[in-house]
């Protein structure tokens, strides 16, 4: 772990300096609460690419987000966020900053609503891991099971169903081949080698010996038929609520966030991702505690619902969509196990982790209803 430098950036403003007020649509932690860096080799670092901090504001971490750490910087007289992986192991894959700083470098071109990479810096010994420093993008995020500070009505549930469903399906239509990006990933098999690679993962994070709900899952994963495969497309990845910044009025898309894990692949399976986030009032317990998006709050669309507007929207079919549900509800179980290890380690400070080992394993529960038929 890196430690907190004695730069005087980190301390005070210089006596006669004018205030610089932070963005109000930033929500930052504490410093005290924030993850310590040398900002002082930081800063030095980045002057060497012309990239001048200004030591007349402190850097500050953003509040949200269970794994990568990002800061608000103000370099070359603008707003910027340099974002690097969490401390401790990191899962195979995981929290890639060279494969995001890939993508977003070039991304904005045909994706406006992608924020521009523009450095990455792969000296461990700069950050205490690699860092990109990143375009800074204005607008409100939408954290956690409630709307605020939206209204409560049905009427924002339906905008917002609609807007991640149309959004979504923005980012399926990019031409990845008209930003030299037509070889991301492996997408031939995407659905059997990404079911056992979570397995995999699945099996690493509980010493070779996974829960009977979880080897139940990954059993009948295991036994998915081959699926036809159409046309891979760009993947987000981790698509949901709060990875897009929208305008506060018309609920427009103003950036997407989070692309450490895009590559191309089957679009079911960016849909399943966004649905395995999606709460209904009648949900067990579990799905209520993940606490990742509003959508039990009224107006919002059903599972099913969303599923149907995006076939829809862009006339793809989802009669394969149930195994990609049961792989992204997979997914999601093992991830909650993996951020329940990081605390067990001590890798990770937030409380919230010490319960997420317990909230994998009620996941796995409820994702062999879906196995069965029970909810969509």
């Amino acid at each position: 772990m890196t430690t907190v430098s004695n730069d005087p950036m980190l301390v005070h403003v210089r006596a006669g300096a004018p205030v610089i007020p932070f963005p109000p649509t930033a929500s930052l932690r504490h410093e005290a609460e924030a993850f310590p860096l040398d900002w002082g080799r930081i800063a030095g670092h980045l002057a060497l690419q012309g990239f001048f901090v200004d030591k007349s504001v402190p850097p500050r971490q953003f509040s949200g987000g269970l794994a990568n750490l990002n800061y608000l910087l103000r370099v070359n007289d603008d707003w910027m966020v340099l974002r690097r992986p969490p401390s401790g192991p990191l899962p195979p894959g995981a929290n890639d900053m060279r494969r995001e700083h890939r993508i977003l470098s070039q991304l904005g071109k045909v994706l406006p609503l992608a924020p521009r990479s523009h450095m990455l810096c792969e000296d461990v010994s700069i950050a205490g891991a690699p860092f990109q420093l990143l375009e800074f993008r204005e607008g409100l995020a939408i954290r956690g099971d409630v709307v605020d500070p939206l209204p409560d009505t049905p009427e924002t549930g339906r905008a917002l169903s609609a807007m991640l469903i149309d959004t979504l399906a923005t980012v399926h239509d990019v031409d990845v081949n008209a930003i030299g990006l037509g070889q991301l990933g492996r997408p031939e098999g995407f659905f059997a080698r990404t079911a056992k690679g979570w397995a995999d993962r699945g099996l690493l994070i509980c010493d070779g010996a996974m829960s009977p709900a979880a080897q139940a899952v990954a059993d009948w994963l295991s036994a998915v038929p081959t699926m036809a495969e159409g046309k891979p497309v760009l993947l987000h990845n981790d698509f949901k609520l709060d990875n897009i910044l929208v305008e506060a009025d018309t609920l427009t898309p103003l950036a997407i966030f989070d692309w450490d894990m895009s590559t191309r692949g089957d679009p079911l399976f960016d849909l399943a991702t966004l649905l395995s986030y999606w709460t209904e009032p009648e949900d067990p317990d579990c799905m209520r505690r993940l606490a990742q998006m509003p959508t039990a709050q009224p107006g919002f669309y059903s599972r099913e619902q969303v599923a149907v507007a995006y076939a829809d929207a862009t006339g793809r079919s989802i009669v394969d969509l149930k195994p990609f549900r049961v792989l992204t509800m997979f997914k999601l179980g093992v991830v909650f196990h993996q951020l329940h290890r990081r605390a067990l380690t001590g890798d990770a400070v937030d409380s919230r982790y010490a319960t997420f080992g317990t909230l994998a394993e009620e996941l796995f529960e409820f994702t062999l209803d879906i196995v069965a038929d029970k909810v969509f």
